[in-house]
């Protein structure tokens, strides 16, 4: 459960009772704060975004776009708490199955026509559709949604979805057992709706600028790939009256450093700080400088099913591999930005998570060392004979000294690693196809409970671009969603994490930033860091 976010009305209500959620609406600007002529906000993206199609998206900063494009059920607030978006309130059912949105009459498109359940409706169908080909189709059965887990399948008809819009403004939504933190998973992207009728008429062109109709509070109004989205402030969207930003910029900069130096030449209002400038940037600009806990997790993913190579399907090679990177070092003195080393992957900060006792966790890197080689000789892999492996990740300057550091803690061990670089799309389909043998990966949560990480490597997961599959471990997580209290089996299936090394856990996230002293509303008090562009504003200086 969410039980960080506060939001125990929506999970636990009472069979029949309407669960309210507080009225926290766009840009809370305190009284006698003088606002800055300037209403815009300029930020970094590193990668440039796949898509604008929220059933298609699957990237994070794609998703930091989309929710100020479109809007769903219920939008998250500065502390993590659930605030209402398109729904005002829900009902449950006694039995915990069936949840009644009642949705708000002023909800428009930006063409001006009204938001209405059916749209809900048409985008659920259209996730859960084989035909979408969404790599998020899988969310809409981790939710529990009726008969999703047979329509994705291909086993039964998408019309058999439990979702159905009663009236203009009321949907209903049925699942399969009582989840507590259903109504956090319907702040993620894929649940947000789209217009049929706009799909229909512009078919894979609806999300061009001159095409797109969202319901959020921006616009899109220019998106050059891999250059800048821009975005205006919609003058149909709901609480438009109280939005302050009236312009939004993202700007794609591959190079941190790049990123940082434009930054402080004052063209950018929040960037991501390079590896290992957080301490200086701190002193130097003690308003501007943050490092916060984010709930993302730093992994190097390991390609064990058929189309990896044969050492990598040797557990006790993966186990040396992991085993021989030393995190500190990583963390310490490369990041030096807050992150926490890594020895499992859900996020430590994840609400109610508890950690498994993981042995190597607790050696000394000196053991850890000792171990992996007494487990790469076993494997008949020395400096002499070494085991020749390569190393995947998208362009950045952080991800390529972290990889050049695994080398480096790898090389004297008998593991010689090739590194390549590349552009995130090829980076990211190839993992995709499993062309790939070790590759830099990061989880950001999609809410904040420990199912959001450990989902992910089940066999029916849409993410499992590793093709690490096992019973035990999906058992688990299967058995997780009706169990009164999961965390038990949460622990377990880190364990089986642990116990097989799939992955190669290497530091949990802080979100280690520059943001210009004069933007107010980003949140700081929410793990999951989601923000949104209609609750800033930026005050006079």
């Amino acid at each position: 459960m969410k039980i960080q976010r506060a939001v125990s009305a929506l999970a636990l209500v009472a069979a029949g009772v309407v669960a309210s959620v507080p009225a926290a609406y766009a840009a809370d600007v305190p009284e006698g704060v003088s606002l800055s002529e300037n209403q815009t906000y300029t930020f970094w993206l590193l990668d440039a975004i796949k898509s604008m199609d929220p059933q298609i998206n699957t990237d994070v900063e794609g998703s930091d776009i989309l929710r100020n494009l479109f809007e769903g059920l219920y939008n998250e607030d500065a502390t993590g708490a659930l605030v209402p978006g398109v729904a005002l309130d829900h009902t449950l059912s006694e039995d915990g199955l069936t949840y009644t949105f009642n949705l708000r009459d002023d909800a428009k498109w930006s063409d001006g026509k009204p938001v209405t359940a059916n749209d809900f409706v048409y985008a659920w169908k259209r996730l859960a559709d084989p035909a979408t080909a969404s790599e998020y189709a899988w969310y809409m059965e981790l939710m529990q949604i009726e008969n999703a887990p047979a329509i994705i399948a291909g086993e039964a008809p998408v019309d058999d979805l439990g979702v159905k819009a009663l009236d203009d403004h009321t949907l209903e939504v049925k699942i399969t057992t009582p989840l507590p933190y259903f109504p956090q998973m319907l702040v993620h992207g894929s649940t947000f709706p789209v217009r049929q009728d706009v799909i229909e008429e512009f078919g894979d062109n609806w999300t061009q600028p001159e095409n797109l109709i969202g319901n959020g509070a921006y616009t899109l109004t220019e998106h050059l790939l891999g250059e800048r989205v821009e975005m205006d402030k919609s003058d149909t969207y709901w609480d438009a009256d109280k939005t302050v930003i009236t312009h939004l910029t993202a700007l794609t900069i591959n190079d941190v450093n790049q990123g940082l130096t434009r930054y402080l030449a004052g063209e950018l209002d929040r960037v991501n700080i390079p590896a290992g400038q957080y301490p200086r940037l701190a002193e130097e600009y003690p308003d501007e400088a943050t490092s916060l806990p984010y709930s993302c997790s730093y992994i190097y993913m390991l390609n064990v099913g058929e189309k990896g190579p044969e050492a990598l399907k040797d557990v006790n090679v993966r186990k040396a591999l992991s085993y021989a990177i030393n995190r500190d070092i990583i963390v310490d003195n490369i990041l030096q930005g807050g992150q926490h080393a890594a020895y499992n992957w859900t996020h430590w900060a994840t609400a109610g998570f508890t950690m498994p006792d993981i042995d190597y966790a607790g050696w000394t890197q000196e053991e850890r060392t000792a171990k992996a080689k007494e487990l790469l000789e076993a494997a008949g892999y020395t400096p002499e004979t070494p085991l020749e492996l390569e190393l995947n990740y998208n362009t950045s300057e952080d991800h390529k000294k972290i990889a050049i550091a695994a080398s480096q803690f790898l090389k004297p061990l008998g593991v010689n690693l090739t590194l390549n670089n590349m552009e995130w799309k090829v980076h990211t389909d190839r993992m995709q196809s499993q062309d790939f043998e070790m590759a830099r990966y990061a989880w950001c949560g999609d809410y904040n409970e420990a199912s959001t990480y450990l989902d992910l490597f089940t066999s029916y997961s849409g993410h499992n671009n590793g093709e690490f599959f096992n019973d035990d471990y999906d058992k688990l997580m299967k058995d997780s969603k009706t169990a009164e209290d999961p965390q038990p089996m949460y622990t377990a299936a880190e364990q089986i994490l642990a116990d097989e090394m799939p992955v190669l856990p290497i530091y949990h996230y802080a979100k280690v930033d520059m943001i210009a002293s004069d933007i107010k509303g980003l949140p700081t008090d929410n793990v999951m860091q989601t923000w949104y562009g209609k609750d800033l504003y930026r005050v006079a200086e």
